[in-house]
């Protein structure tokens, strides 16, 4: 009776990380469903009340002077080491090289290049979006405010809203975007909410931004992350469009390699002259007779080619009969023997 190997937990994640055949026929793309419409409208709102507060300088500004004053770094310094390291989680540059070996693992596993052309969809919305608010409200930070209780708006700063946030919150939360499963989903969606937040508190430990900035950032980062589903119609034309110059590269390199083969050329074959239109044919008289001609010697047996015939020596002597040495030989004298 044969039985099968049952495979541990770890021979199942090997089995994971392997190659798919082909690419999945029911990969799952987030659609713009209602509810990510309500939540995006709610988020959107967020956004714009934390503006409204900064910009009118209400009790948002009164509290991110209070905890500016407060000094969270000189409260626990012992974990400022430790922090230092932890906010590089929302730096855009480290933690982008690090999700794009992830999702570039994914793209060659299952055949498709979406995984990476979701990101990079992602990051430049990112940048757009975010850079733009930064430059155009140009609010200055703790570290660089130059009148107590004003909301330091417009005044050539770049930290409203709080980049370092709004990159954490996009960086990792695209990993539950692209999560296969939606137990992985809800997993990935609750780690990289801990990390954003986290991340975010940080620049407030550490002093290089206000809780406002942080608020921003995270509505920010989220709203990149819902309207995703909206960009996907143009990266599936996208992704079509590169496998299709893929294959046209392909069948071209293909193409290069194979050498084409001569036409044969047709052997040369003697045409008979063919008599002149305006000459007349030319009769023989009836009754003349035609010389004979001799029998042709035709060769007992089957024809040989001359590489493949044995040599045959001559008998006789090979050089030309001379008359002047017949004559010489019969008139030439000889002794008589007497007796």
């Amino acid at each position: 009776m044969r039985t099968e190997r049952n495979l541990t937990r770890l021979d199942r994640v090997f089995a994971r990380l392997d190659r798919e055949p082909e690419r999945p026929a029911g990969l799952d793309v987030p659609r713009m469903s209602r509810h990510r419409i309500v939540l995006f409208s709610a988020t959107l709102a967020f956004y714009l009340a934390i503006v409204v507060a900064v910009l009118t300088t209400s009790w948002l500004v009164r509290f991110d002077w209070q905890v500016m004053f407060f000094r969270p770094y000189q409260q626990w310094p012992e974990i400022h080491a430790f922090l230092d390291y932890w906010v590089v989680l929302g730096q855009r540059g480290p933690t982008a090289v690090m999700v794009a070996a992830w999702l570039g693992w994914r793209s060659w596993r299952q055949h498709t290049i979406r995984p990476l052309l979701t990101f990079g969809a992602a990051l430049l919305l990112l940048n757009v979006t975010v850079g733009a608010a930064k430059i155009g409200m140009g609010r200055l930070g703790p570290h660089y405010a130059t009148t107590i209780g004003a909301n330091e708006m417009w005044l050539g700063g770049d930290i409203f809203p709080s980049g370092h946030t709004a990159n954490a919150v996009v960086t990792w939360g695209i990993l539950a975007y692209m999560a296969s499963t939606p137990r992985t989903r809800r997993y990935l969606s609750a780690l990289s909410a801990v990390v954003s937040l986290s991340v975010g508190l940080t620049t407030v430990y550490l002093g290089t931004h206000w809780l406002s900035d942080v608020f921003l950032g995270w509505a920010a980062g989220l709203l990149v992350l819902l309207a995703l589903p909206w960009v996907e119609p143009l990266l599936t034309r996208v992704e079509g469009w590169i496998f299709d110059l893929r294959e046209l590269w392909r069948s071209r390199r293909a193409g290069a390699a194979v050498p084409t083969p001569a036409a044969p050329v047709p052997a040369m074959v003697p045409q008979p002259a063919t008599a002149q239109a305006d000459e007349p044919p030319h009769r023989e008289p009836v009754g003349a007779a035609r010389p004979a001609r001799a029998p042709a010697y035709l060769a007992p047996g089957p024809h040989t080619p001359r590489s493949e015939r044995s040599p045959v020596t001559p008998a006789g002597s090979r050089r030309p009969p001379h008359a002047e040495r017949a004559s010489r030989a019969a008139t030439s004298p000889r002794p008589v023997a007497g007796g």
